[in-house]
């Protein structure tokens, strides 16, 4: 799907969208062969694409003078963003493809903006700036297949007047890149990005947050469809065929994982055949896109009746969520809010600690599935960038029982921290014989 000559896209291009994921399931199906006859439910479903509404050039110049307000708040002269960074996007509405070149977009705290690339790929740089907030003002500095981007990059930070001082690395770049930057500026104080990037992006605005609501119903009807068009004897990889055609008719790039039985015991399933049975447990898990932010979310049902052990499960985990919808709101330590989850679930004799609940709570929504912050103790171990829930926040809410050898049961809704509290983007899953109750 991707070449050499289409390494650097702009951020709507939804080809990217699994990129960003954890590795799940049945996520090498082919989904591309003919899906056959298109089930009423699927067929029923409505385009929302509509209601989508593209980011500006303003909106990301704002999000870029805040970028600078938090590097001189943290004493980082500029940042640079490198290949893969989805902050590239947020930013500047390009996508660096991670190639073994380096292409780097530079902000500098005081300054003009530059862009570092191939030489042979200046006309597509200028190109893909063209539409986005550096228009007018970013430089483009080039380097040739036999010279050093790195010692570039350096001088074009000692041009804007940073000769030393210290810059700011997105986390997620190269380590090679990184390293090659050190020893090219030997002056530099190298550090991390995060409390720039990530102090930007984790704090969402109404667009950002109608997008992400917007995703979270899209999934949520497509699952229903899905749903209501499953029968025994389909296989994951009917399911998947389900879940395109479901995407496709509301309008936006999405995917999910099913898992079936005791595969539902891993909260990340499992590559083999499964098939649906009459009364075994299903769990279905992902989300879709729309203007670049995600949407998470997983529903656990069961096709025909549940057990008694069933319902009991999905009750507890049904609790969790809620005691942990209740406990979060702006101010509240991220740990307290897994711990509150963590103890309706340990209390009820699935436990101890990760025994049975065996991941942390949740994670941050927004252009990535997960991002900053997450909702559990010694966040990102001890690297604690935001240790309490601030308001317009976006996690994940997904307590979950897993018991090996027999099934699990995971709750998933995306959270929106409000000024006082805290809702669901969707309703709560009532039961695992009514799991979409009377969504609309």
């Amino acid at each position: 799907m991707f070449s050499r000559r289409n390494f650097l896209l702009v951020s709507s291009a939804a080809a990217f969208l699994s990129l960003r994921r954890e590795a799940h399931s049945q996520r090498r199906d082919d989904t591309s062969a003919t899906p056959g006859p298109v089930p009423s439910a699927i067929a029923a479903l409505t385009d929302l694409s509509g209601r989508a509404k593209p980011f500006t050039n303003d909106e990301r110049l704002a999000r870029i003078e805040r970028a600078r307000q938090l590097m001189s708040a943290n004493k980082i002269d500029a940042i640079i963003l490198a290949n893969s960074a989805t902050s590239s996007v947020y930013f500047a509405n390009i996508r660096f493809w991670g190639s073994e070149r380096f292409w780097a977009l530079v902000i500098p705290a005081k300054g003009t903006p530059f862009v570092v690339c191939p030489a042979f790929e200046e006309d597509r740089a200028r190109e893909l700036l063209s539409a986005g907030p550096f228009a007018k003002d970013a430089d483009i500095l080039t380097w040739q297949e036999d010279e050093d981007p790195f010692s570039l990059t350096v001088k074009g930070l000692k041009d804007r007047g940073i000769s030393s001082g210290t810059v700011g690395l997105e986390e997620n770049m190269k380590f090679i890149f990184a390293d090659s930057l050190a020893k090219a500026g030997p002056q530099l104080h190298f550090v991390s990005a995060v409390p720039v990037t990530a102090g930007c992006r984790m704090i969402k605005d109404q667009h950002e947050l109608d997008c992400i609501r917007l995703a979270c119903h899209a999934t949520l009807v497509v699952y229903r469809a899905v749903y209501q068009s499953l029968r025994e004897d389909m296989t994951t990889k009917d399911v998947n065929r389900l879940i395109h055609m479901g995407y496709q008719k509301v309008g936006f790039p999405g995917e999910a994982s099913l898992n079936i039985g005791e595969f539902t015991a891993s909260p990340h399933g499992s590559e083999q055949p499964q098939t649906i049975r009459e009364g075994t447990i299903l769990m279905l898990d992902d989300g879709c896109e729309v203007e670049g932010y995600t949407s998470d979310i997983t529903r656990t049902f069961v096709l025909g009746k549940a057990t008694d052990k069933m319902k009991s499960v999905f009750d507890i985990v049904h609790h969790a969520q809620s005691a942990a919808l209740a406990a979060a709101k702006p101010g509240v330590p991220l740990a307290d809010v897994d711990a509150a989850a963590r103890k309706v679930i340990v209390d009820a004799g699935y436990g101890p600690g990760f025994k049975y609940f065996t991941h942390r709570l949740g994670h941050g929504m927004g252009m990535d599935m997960h991002e900053w912050s997450y909702l559990v103790k010694n966040n990102m171990f001890g690297y604690d960038l935001h240790p309490v829930l601030k308001p317009n926040m976006v996690t994940s809410n997904e307590p979950g029982i897993y018991i090996r050898g027999e099934f699990g049961v995971r709750l998933e809704d995306d959270m929106h921290i409000t000024e006082n509290g805290a809702e669901l983007f969707t309703p709560q899953s009532p039961s695992l014989e009514n799991p979409f109750g009377n969504v609309s």
